[in-house]
């Protein structure tokens, strides 16, 4: 009983050794986030099996427009997290305890703004896009279901990136193992057993993320012993609550852009055709599972700095910040390796289809390096991010995907045209992503040489 409790305890990082603080807090949450992860992959699982590629493509061209439209609560969590952290580390009980409240207001605020607008935005998105005539019906269903049910979703999201600055990462990981397997199981009965095809498989997620987000609650509920979570504290404070959006709107401005950036890209995609979308959402699915390293240790960098930049230890957040890049490089050049030797094999999870297969086995080798890049971009912004310093990951992020991402997509496609290929080589938008990724490491690592994070925390 005394390990549990132990286990389960938030974790004091502002003691100890660097590396092994950000390894023991990664690695449930990797956990977690690959049962996270599973979410949609188990969606497009079952679809591609059960339903066809065409239900397989629509699920997947609706993932654009879900993250665009989930910014705000992309936004809060990081604000939250930040925050926490940073209280956390400094022993504030009484500014800890109004964080936690002002964001459970200004969740519940952003989700009823979410099942509003975002429903009623849906369909228009998606013709902007010209999305095929024959999955778009699919792809309107599927998002309103995911809508309407946003709550769970965002209480989720946000209270687990609480929890994470309180430095529990192991509470969201059992949480989100409970919600998966749920939601496997639901995805079968919903699918399979009534033949609900897409609408089955993301009312299956709604009700799992919503069982998840109660999980939470349950936790912090439990935790009166770090802060108070009493009528007192769950309203809206000018103070908290600016500084939640200050520091949370950068971080869910860069989710936007690069969701914006999707959608911009995915118009190009769609032009290319059914089974293209369809590749395209393999190679997204595989590419979710490849990337989890990288944001595990980009969010346990986060809380890492932030409770040390609360202590003021700023020498060990500079330690911590090289040990766990190092820790993240080591990991994604395993994966790189692990991808190139078994890629083929998960690809023909999604699909029985041979010639789906190597296409989106073709499009994953021209990524495949580009993992190891963004090991040093997701952790020394992570290390930014903690500290308060989150507009400069953001402008990079602009830049990278505005100036690099989008123009070099359609220009390479436009400059490859000819006979055979009259639309242009569809390689062309997976290289313009790698080539993203490396410029975006190259500039995270120059402006955190700079150090303008080191002043730039909660006063």
């Amino acid at each position: 009983m005394e390990y549990l409790k132990k286990l389960f305890a938030p974790v004091d990082m502002t003691v100890g050794k660097p590396w092994e603080n950000i390894l023991i807090f990664t690695v449930p949450m990797l956990i977690g986030n690959i049962a996270q992860q599973l979410y949609n992959t188990v969606d497009s699982v079952v679809v591609g099996n059960f339903v066809g590629d065409n239900a397989l493509a629509a699920v997947g061209s609706a993932g654009p427009i879900l993250n665009l439209l989930i910014v705000l609560f992309i936004g809060i969590s990081m604000g939250a997290s930040i925050m926490v952290s940073q209280y956390f580390g400094a022993k504030n009980r009484k500014d800890l305890s109004s964080t936690i409240g002002n964001c459970i207001v200004l969740t519940a605020l952003a989700s009823i703004f979410v099942m509003v607008v975002a429903t009623m935005l849906t369909r228009p998105l998606l013709l902007l896009l010209k999305t095929p005539d024959s999955i778009i019906d699919w792809c309107t269903s599927y998002l309103h279901i995911l809508f309407i049910g946003s709550a769970g979703l965002a209480y989720y999201n946000i209270l687990s990136g609480v929890l994470r600055g309180l430095g529990d990462s192991i509470s969201a990981l059992v949480y989100l193992i409970v919600a998966s397997i749920l939601n496997i199981i639901l995805d079968l009965v919903f699918v399979v057993y009534f033949g609900m095809g897409v609408d089955g498989v993301a009312l299956a997620t709604a009700i799992a993320q919503g069982i998840s987000a109660l999980l939470c609650v349950r936790r912090l509920m439990q935790m009166k012993d770090l802060f108070d979570l009493n009528r007192e504290y769950l309203k809206m404070t000018k103070y908290h609550s600016m500084n939640i959006v200050r520091l949370g709107v950068p971080s869910g401005v860069t989710q936007a852009i690069l969701s914006m950036a999707m959608l911009v890209v995915q118009s190009l995609t769609n032009s290319f055709g059914e089974q293209f979308i369809a590749a395209n959402v393999i190679v997204m699915r595989v590419d979710g599972f490849a990337m989890l390293p990288n944001f595990s240790f980009g969010t346990a960098m986060t809380t890492y700095a932030g409770q040390n930049v609360g202590a003021g230890a700023y020498d060990r957040v500079a330690k911590g910040a090289k040990q766990g890049t190092f820790m993240a490089i080591g990991t994604s050049a395993v994966i790189t390796g692990l991808i190139l030797l078994f890629g083929k094999s998960l690809m023909g999870i999604f699909t029985n289809t041979e010639s789906l297969v190597t296409l989106s086995m073709n499009m994953m080798c021209i990524l495949a390096v580009g993992y190891i890049a963004m090991a040093v971009t997701q952790s020394l912004s992570g290390v930014m991010r903690g500290a308060g310093d989150t507009m400069t990951p953001m402008w990079i992020s602009m830049v990278t995907t505005i100036i690099v991402r989008v123009p070099l997509a359609y220009g390479l496609v436009y400059l490859t045209r000819s006979e055979q290929f009259p639309q242009g080589r569809k390689e062309c938008i997976f290289i313009s992503l790698l080539l993203s990724w490396i410029v975006g490491a190259l500039a995270t690592a120059l402006f955190y040489r700079k150090g303008k994070w080191r002043k730039t925390a909660l006063r």
